[in-house]
């Protein structure tokens, strides 16, 4: 097996070569095989000599960096997950996981077969099955990579690899102040003007009101009804903008202010904020989530990340500051990469008190901290339970102790609380492509079905909220459960700095947030952001023609798409058209292409002439006066089934890489296992789990870590006494050589 050193540059002509590495046994001439198949004795001496590679002598091993992949070995990547290695132990007893088993390139070796098998057969299958993996290869040489990754390879190779972050950043600068530049949230719509009206009067309002009334006055005009951390916000923005011009901030007197320099001022603050919380949060997801990652490819997720539509256009166009509570998020989950639980806790804390939208991800984050409390065991495990519970609770405490006694009466908290959740709105208020709209449309009135008993339906989006996220909840405290420490020894301390469950948390937080968008109760349009952040993070790390790309980008596509009426409304059509055509280009995702390869493909380019037919209808047809919201109501009949499928994809996937992680209930991995080690049998008490000892950076070299081979430790997985399936073509070799034996003894007698 050739090993190639990190810092070699290939070519496109030598593409094929480096990926063409790693050789198969079974790869030799045909000619052989009739020879090998005649001599009974040398078909037992080979036979022999490939059991003492795969059982006696030392593993196959190769120093970092991995190989790209082998050609027989699926085409989806899951490297940028930072999911550690196994314990051979636990390699071995583990049952096949969905993901292999729904793989693009499956084995032609019948995992079950009575068949007589000789090795001609499995060298055609061989052969025909490495044509096959060459084909897909090629054809992925001949796709379109993107803009984003064909700029930072041309950066890289003229020596310009410094200057890549700060000019990715500088140009999505520079197209959110184009984006700006256009008209906003209720623009020249008096009396109660937009979004743009209210982020300007609760600056005015924080300035000249006293605290104690902050969540109580005149609540009829844009009152304040986000939690205590926007207020401050909007209190520092506030003093700075009225240094400057006091009367942008006159108390009801600068009521529907439009003035160009406090456009000019509100637009600065919000890529100020995005700027020194959101930005940096991407740089340190990229340096921590892909830290095994080459250079070109961390940088590429970075401007994927930086450049992303639907946020941009809600932020920069529309007018809110959804950056910095999405910033908090990203900042917490790289903590929690990094094995800080309490920075992210506190980070986390941060965005929940920034907008209570964040609760989407509360039952990923907290069914991941208390998941690793459960693998780090009851000792190690109550610490750390007892130390987040004290920062978390602290964390709140701080940040509403203006609203509490003795700063406050009890009233004040009360009513604080009353204005964060306003359940008293109803179930939905615009056209929003969720679950309850949709029905609405299609199934029956809910708002009439239920006049008069709003706590019914309150009580039953609840209850589908919370069946939606069950199954990422469920996985991740199971996964803390199956890969839990069994040995108290504190010799290693990396072992409570990660867990192995980590991978699941960007699936866990796409589950939970598109469950609370699709299922619960007051869902606005722009809520879909939170949705599509961890989506995108998982399409940053992915190529094209791979199911997490294809599902990333199809899935940003028709979030925008669904926020098109409240941007047609904010006149933003053009930056719209201008931002979606902008990124598919950027990350290379065409949605002109026809493509019946795959479910995704299909059901994207389905969609994808859909959309663009009710574009073409709107931009022709006026609506009819009897239903003048014809196309928000066909904008939510297009999109809510496309969210629907992603949040089952993002289930279906959480389960796979689950299964790969810690098995399930009934697996290979629930049972017992007891293994050899220095010619001794261990008990299960005294055996400590190599999986918590070794980083979830990845297979790195400078970590002092190697990789074995895939097709050594696809071959051992059925040697020791595990209830994992043991590769086909060893079984095959097993069976011609007990063929043989029973011939040689025959011949003997």
């Amino acid at each position: 097996m050739e090993v190639v050193p990190e810092d070699v540059e290939y070519s496109e002509t030598h593409r094929q070569n480096y990926r063409d590495r790693t050789t198969s046994l079974n790869s030799m001439p045909q000619g052989s095989t009739a020879n090998f198949r005649n001599s009974t004795l040398r078909l037992r001496n080979s036979i022999a000599s490939m059991k003492g590679i795969t059982s006696d002598a030392e593993p196959a091993e190769i120093v970092s960096p991995v190989p790209r992949r082998h050609v027989l070995h699926p085409s989806e990547s899951l490297s940028w997950l930072k999911a550690g290695g196994f314990s051979d132990v636990n390699w071995q007893a583990r049952s096949i996981s969905p993901l292999s088993a729904a793989s693009s390139t499956p084995s032609v070796f019948p995992l079950n077969s009575s068949a007589r098998l000789s090795f001609s057969v499995l060298l055609e299958q061989e052969k025909q099955a490495r044509a096959t993996a060459l084909r897909r290869i090629q054809n992925e040489d001949t796709m379109d990579q993107g803009a984003v990754k064909r700029w930072v390879r041309w950066m890289h190779k003229h020596s310009m690899k410094p200057w890549v972050v700060p000019c990715a950043i500088a140009a999505s600068t520079y197209v959110k102040w184009c984006i700006g530049m256009g008209d906003y949230s209720g623009y020249a719509t008096p009396p109660m003007f937009g979004d743009y009206e209210a982020q300007r009067h609760w600056m005015e309002l924080t300035i000249h009101v006293p605290v104690q009334q902050w969540y109580r006055y005149d609540l009829q005009y844009w009152g304040l009804d986000y939690p205590p951390l926007t207020a401050y916000a909007s209190w520092i923005c506030g003093k700075i903008g009225s240094w400057i011009e006091p009367s942008w901030f006159t108390l009801d007197s600068s009521r529907g202010m439009e003035s160009p320099g406090n456009k000019l001022f509100m637009r600065t603050t919000v890529i100020t904020l995005d700027a020194l919380i959101y930005v940096p949060a991407l740089y340190a997801f990229t340096r921590t989530w892909h830290a095994t990652r080459s250079s070109r490819t961390q940088h590429a997720a970075l401007v994927t990340l930086l450049f992303h539509p639907a946020l941009l256009l809600i932020d920069f166009g529309h007018f809110q500051y959804n950056s910095v509570m999405l910033g908090f998020t990203l900042l917490a989950i790289d903590a929690f990469a990094a094995g800080f639980d309490l920075v992210g806790a506190v980070f986390f804390v941060l965005s929940l008190c920034f907008k209570q939208m964040s609760l989407y991800y509360a039952p990923a984050i907290g069914a991941y901290l208390l998941g690793k409390c459960i693998f780090l065991g009851s000792r190690e495990g109550l610490r750390l339970f007892t130390r987040l519970a004290l920062v978390t609770a602290l964390s709140f405490l701080i940040l509403f102790a203006p609203f509490l006694p003795p700063f406050s009466p009890v009233s004040t908290f009360g009513a604080t609380i009353t204005r964060i959740f306003p359940f008293s709105r109803g179930l939905f208020e615009d056209k929003v492509a969720n679950f309850w709209c949709f029905t609405n449309v299609t199934v029956l009135k809910w708002k009439r079905l239920f006049d008069g008993k709003e706590s019914l339906l309150i009580k039953g989006s609840t209850a589908l909220t919370a069946l939606g996220f069950l199954p990422a909840v469920g996985g991740l405290l199971w996964g803390g459960y199956k890969t839990r420490l069994r040995s108290s020894s504190s010799d290693d301390q990396q072992m409570q700095a990660h867990t192995p469950t980590l991978p699941l948390l960007p699936y866990a937080l796409l589950t939970t947030s598109m469950s609370f968008f699709l299922f619960s109760f007051q869902v606005h349009e722009k809520t879909i952001l939170l949705p599509l952040l961890p989506l995108t993070l998982l399409l940053s790390g992915a190529i094209p023609g791979e199911e997490v790309f294809a599902w990333g980008a199809f899935g940003n596509i028709v979030g925008v798409f669904s926020m098109w009426p409240l941007l047609k409304k904010d006149g933003l059509g053009v930056q719209y058209l201008a931002m979606l055509l902008l990124w598919c280009r950027l990350i290379g995702y065409n949605p002109f292409r026809v493509q019946f390869n795959s479910f995704v493909n299909l059901l994207s380019t389905v969609v994808n002439i859909s959309m663009i037919l009710l574009h073409l209808l709107e931009l022709a047809v006026p609506p009819p006066a009897r239903y003048p919201d014809l196309f928000p109501v066909l904008n939510v009949l297009v999109s809510t089934p496309v969210f629907g499928l992603i949040w089952l994809w993002s289930i279906k996937r959480g389960i796979e890489v689950g299964w790969a992680i810690a098995g399930l209930p009934g697996s290979g991995t629930d049972s017992k296992i007891k293994f050899v080690k220095g010619g001794a049998q261990e008990s299960e008490n005294e055996r400590v789990d190599v999986t918590a000892r070794r980083s979830v950076g990845g297979v790195r070299r400078d970590a002092g870590m190697r990789a074995v081979s895939l097709g050594y430790a696809s071959s051992q997985r059925g040697v020791v006494g595990g209830r994992g399936y043991g590769d086909a073509r060893r079984r095959a070799l097993e069976r011609l050589s007990r063929r043989a034996e029973s011939v040689e003894v025959e011949g003997e007698r």
